[in-house]
This record gives C-alpha cells, structure tokens and sequence, in this order.
C-alpha cells in the first residue's frame, strides 16, 4: 500500500483538488462525533456487530496516523477533524504541531506547506548520528550539518563530533523554518 494510499489521499488531492468521492461535513457528522480536545472520533450509531455506538471510531495504521473506514473509503482523522470543524475538505498539507501523527486535536492540526510539515518531522529512523540534520561525510572523515528549505539545500558546516554539528542545524532551522521547527529528537 502506498502512503498516499494510506494516509487516504489520492493523486487527484495531491494536485489541489479534492477527489469527486469525498465525504461531505454533513455526511461526517451524521455518522461521527468529534471530541476536538482529545481528537478522538466515535460512532453516533451501531455499524455492525464490532462498530457499536460510542465505540471510537478507526485504528492507527502503520504510519502512525489515526485512519476511519467510511462508505468503503479509507480517510485520516486529522483531514476528517479538519472537515468537521472548518466544513472543508482541507486538500494542501496538514501538520501535527506536536509531532504526533495520532494526536488529532484540532488544536494540533495547523495547515502547512510540504516545506513546513517536513521541518517539523522526526529525526528518521536510519539516521546514523543520532541528530536530526547531522550526517557523516565519509571521505572527509567529518560529521556535516545541513537542512532543506523549499527545496534549496543548506550546508552549514563540517565539526569533529555529532554533537558539535547539531547546534548549527537547530539554530539555522530555527531561524528559516519559525514555528515549524523542530529539533528531531
């Protein structure tokens, strides 16, 4: 499955429109209620027999985010959360505030540019240093700080150790990403 496919978006969203099969607000909160402090979603109505009413509604999947099956589709609660309070279907980027893809309290989900919802990710898992935005160059036997800004790469510097590298990548990615910044620890 692919992450798009995963996360509930297609190709048609990615280009910024919606997809014709969209749920409506109206349809949404027929069948949902949002509690916009937890994010948590629960059914209004038994579904069938393991979709009682009460029940919350979805599972996370393997991406971390928060997922509902609806009319056969499959959506992610931060874009259903976006739609129940703000009646539009939100078809740009959705950030996390703090991080947590499962934490769909309206009051996390802020919209984003591609550029902004990167900045605020998670140091990734195959990172060798143990630093966000610090790698080893292996031919200068030096560790490099470096970031990304709308696509404009951002070399900041070569230090002996990770941990001299880091302060360079969190004080240049404070000072281009604002708000959207985090250190990926």
């Amino acid at each position: 499955m692919s992450e798009e496919v995963a996360e509930g978006i297609t190709s048609v969203e990615r280009r910024g429109r919606a997809p014709l099969n969209t749920i409506t607000a109206e349809r949404l909160r027929e069948l949902l209620t949002y509690d916009s402090e937890s994010g948590e979603f629960t059914w209004r109505a038994s579904r069938r027999n393991n979709m009682r009413q009460g029940d919350r509604a979805g599972c996370l999947n393997v991406y971390g985010y928060w997922c509902i099956r609806i009319d056969g589709r499959l959506y992610t609660a931060h874009r259903l959360a976006w739609l129940f309070v703000h009646d539009e279907w939100r078809t740009g980027d959705l950030d996390h505030a703090d991080g947590n893809r499962a934490n769909n309290a309206i009051s996390n989900l802020r919209p984003a540019t591609r550029s902004q919802n990167n900045a605020n990710s998670r140091r990734r898992g195959n990172n060798t240093s143990g630093y966000k935005g610090v790698s080893f160059h292996q031919r200068l036997k030096k560790w490099f700080a470096r970031l990304r800004k709308d696509g404009k790469r951002h070399h900041l510097g070569c230090f002996v150790t990770p941990e001299a590298a880091h302060p360079a990548y969190c004080q240049a990615a404070q000072k281009l990403h604002g708000e959207f910044w985090n250190p990926g620890q």
